[in-house]
């Protein structure tokens, strides 16, 4: 759609389809379709700002962020902070901080707005309804469950304690238990006659079940890669993990595994010349120079 301080906007094509859907179908008490149009555009203004607040965070950091999509269950912000819980952590802490910054001037809007300036009933109604749209907001984003924003904290916070692969295991499980709460409280819902809800809640759960996967592999590699053993001398200029002993590389010509360090990227079956190699811990590229010794290395005298 645009670019936003060097990020690309994206808009899904599926949020068209649920656009004309839920904005023909609300009855939200307005006196014309066009309040529904305007609360439902507001909704997404909301969810693109707290994406942003992800991406500049992200940046603020030392990370990169130049992609934002939305789509009919909110946003996603394409960031890749450098691999510390800390800078993690403020990444995905920015996004919820912009909805509480929000509540102020939305509640300001609501209650204090009307009682100043003679305002119609719709006008009304619409700040009322943003200011509980971006409650809820705030307090789904806040959900312990990964890989929602609250889930990615929990799992920043743990980071700091147990490492980055057990993190993300202990976060990821706590996961699945929230999508067994989430299909309990669809299910409620359905038989209460709340349908919609129903079927949206139904269909995060199994967003979230599939991320929680995602997460759960990821997971179980980074522990099976912390086990290995790690070349002395190096270290990730993001990660400051040092490579792994070993073919854990894979060449893009010949699909053969080779150690890019061992023969300094270049490829011993096909003779491929790479000059940068990948982290396989936070998977950042960067030329062999840049692969500075960790900090606890020592070279012998």
């Amino acid at each position: 759609m645009f670019r936003i301080a060097g990020i690309d906007l994206y808009l899904h094509w599926s949020w068209f389809v649920v656009a004309l859907y839920e904005i023909g179908s609300r009855t939200s008490g307005y006196s014309t379709p066009l309040w529904n149009a305007l609360e439902y555009l507001t909704l997404f203004g909301i969810v693109l700002l707290h994406e942003m607040g992800h991406a500049l965070a992200c940046r603020q950091v030392g990370g990169q962020a130049n992609l934002i999509v939305l789509w009919p269950l909110g946003g996603v912000a394409y960031v890749a902070p450098p691999q510390r819980p800390g800078a993690t952590l403020w990444s995905l802490a920015a996004g919820p901080l912009v909805n509480v910054a929000l509540l102020p001037v939305l509640y300001f809007l609501w209650r204090e707005l009307p009682a100043m300036a003679a305002v119609s009933e719709d006008v009304f109604r619409y700040f009322r309804a943003i200011w509980y749209i971006n409650c809820g907001l705030l307090i789904f984003n806040l959900l312990p469950i990964y890989p929602l924003d609250g889930g990615q904290i929990v799992r920043s916070l743990l980071w700091f304690v147990v490492g980055r692969a057990h993190s993300l295991l202990v976060a990821s499980m706590l996961g699945f238990v929230g999508v067994a709460g989430l299909i309990g409280l669809a299910v409620l819902l359905y038989f209460e006659g709340a349908g919609r809800q129903a079927i949206w809640i139904g269909i995060m759960a199994g967003f979230v079940f599939l991320n929680c996967g995602r997460g759960l592999r990821q997971s179980l590699a980074l522990v099976r890669a912390a086990r290995v053993p790690r070349r002395a001398g190096y270290a990730c200029p993001d990660c400051q993990a040092a490579p792994p002993l070993g073919a854990y590389w894979h060449c893009g010509s010949c699909r053969q595994p080779f150690d890019a360090f061992d023969s300094r990227g270049i490829c011993p079956h096909c003779g491929a010349r790479y000059e940068k190699v990948g982290c396989l811990d936070c998977g950042s590229l960067h030329p062999f120079g840049e692969w500075t010794p960790p900090p606890s290395f020592r070279p012998d005298p």
